[in-house]
C-alpha cells in the first residue's frame, strides 16, 4: 500500500502517470481544496480515483488512517504525521536552493535558467531531507507560470516514477545528503506579496507579473484607491526621464498605459478592476499614478 497526498495540477498529473504505469497497485489518495488558486484540481483528482477504484479521502476526513509503508506528497501544504524515512516529498526546486514556499514562482521572478523537481525524504525542518532523485529542464524568458508548470510536469513524472520503481521492486531507496551551506529559502506569500513594486526594473516586474498570474491571483497595483489586477504586460525601451517618479504613466499606446519603473518602462496590456472584473484599460485619465 502507498498513500499519495496530492494537490494541484502537479498532483493530478502524477496520479495519471502512476495509473498508466502501475494500474494494479494498491493506492490510496488524500487531497484537499486550495482557495489560493483559481483551479485546484480537487474534483479531477477525486474523479480519477473513483474511475480507477482507488480509495479517496479528503484531508478533513477523520476516518482516514495512513498505515501505508510509504507515503508520497505532491504540492501538499500541511504537516503529515509519518515517520522520517517513510514519507517522501516532491518539491519543485533543485534543492538545496529554494527551500520553502512557492519555489517555482521565486525561480521565475529571479530569472533562473534551470528549474526542476527534487524527491526527498521528509525532515524535521522543511525541505532539509536527504535527496532521492532530481530532474531538471532549461527554460527561456519571458515565460508565464502556467507554461512553466506545464513544462515542469515532465520532471514530476520522471521523479515520481523513479521513486515508485525503487519502492515497488523492493530495492533500497538511494539518497544523498543535502549541502546545507548552499541552501536558500523562498518565503510564503500572501496578498500583500502580489503588489507590484514599481521601484524594481522593468525586466523584474515583467517576470513578477508572469510568475504570479493564473492559476494564482495575478499581480496588482492601486489606482485611486481601487485595486487593479495586471494579467499581462510588456517591457518597453527606456527613455531619459529627468524626474523619475515610478508608477506614473508616461505614454499611452492605443488603450495601453506605459508605466515608469525604477529602470525601464512597462506597458500594461491586460488588466481588470478587482471588485467589478471590468476591463481597467484604458485608464480613466492620462495623469495616473499606480502605487
Amino acid at each position: 500500500m502507498i498513500t499519495l497526498y496530492l494537490m494541484s495540477k502537479k498532483g493530478f498529473y502524477c496520479l495519471q502517470r502512476i495509473i498508466e504505469n502501475y494500474p494494479d497497485k494498491n493506492l490510496s489518495v488524500v487531497s484537499a481544496r486550495d482557495k489560493s488558486i483559481d483551479h485546484d484540481y480537487y474534483d479531477q483528482i477525486e474523479a480519477l480515483c473513483r474511475n480507477n477504484n482507488i480509495s479517496f479521502f479528503d484531508r478533513k476526513d477523520l476516518s482516514f488512517r495512513d498505515d501505508a509503508q510509504f507515503s508520497i506528497a505532491v504540492s501538499w501544504r500541511w504537516l503529515i504525521n509519518k515517520d522520517i524515512g517513510r514519507l517522501i516529498v516532491l518539491h519543485d526546486s533543485l534543492l538545496p536552493r529554494y527551500r520553502g514556499f512557492n519555489p517555482l514562482v521565486s525561480c521565475l521572478v529571479n530569472a533562473e535558467r534551470e528549474i526542476g523537481v527534487s524527491g526527498i525524504f521528509s525532515s524535521p525542518q522543511y525541505d532539509e531531507g536527504d535527496i532521492i532523485y532530481q530532474a531538471s529542464i532549461k527554460i527561456d524568458y519571458p515565460v508565464k507560470i502556467a507554461a512553466a508548470i506545464d513544462m515542469i510536469l515532465a520532471c514530476y513524472k520522471e521523479v515520481i516514477l523513479q521513486i515508485l520503481d525503487y519502492i515497488l521492486k523492493g530495492h533500497k531507496i538511494p539518497f544523498c545528503k543535502q549541502n546545507h551551506e548552499l541552501a536558500t529559502y523562498s518565503l510564503w506569500r500572501d496578498e500583500q506579496d502580489y503588489k507590484v513594486d514599481w521601484q524594481q526594473d522593468s525586466g523584474y516586474i515583467k517576470r513578477f507579473i508572469d510568475a504570479v498570474g493564473p492559476p494564482y491571483h495575478c499581480a496588482f497595483a492601486m489606482l485611486n484607491q481601487q485595486k487593479i489586477r495586471i494579467m499581462d504586460a510588456e517591457v518597453v525601451p527606456d527613455v531619459k526621464i529627468e524626474n523619475r517618479h515610478v508608477g506614473k504613466v508616461i505614454f499611452i499606446e492605443g488603450t495601453c498605459p506605459i508605466i515608469v519603473c525604477g529602470a525601464g518602462l512597462i506597458k500594461i496590456t491586460n488588466a481588470v478592476f478587482e471588485e467589478s472584473k471590468i476591463n481597467a484599460l484604458p485608464l480613466p485619465n492620462f495623469r495616473a499614478r499606480l502605487t
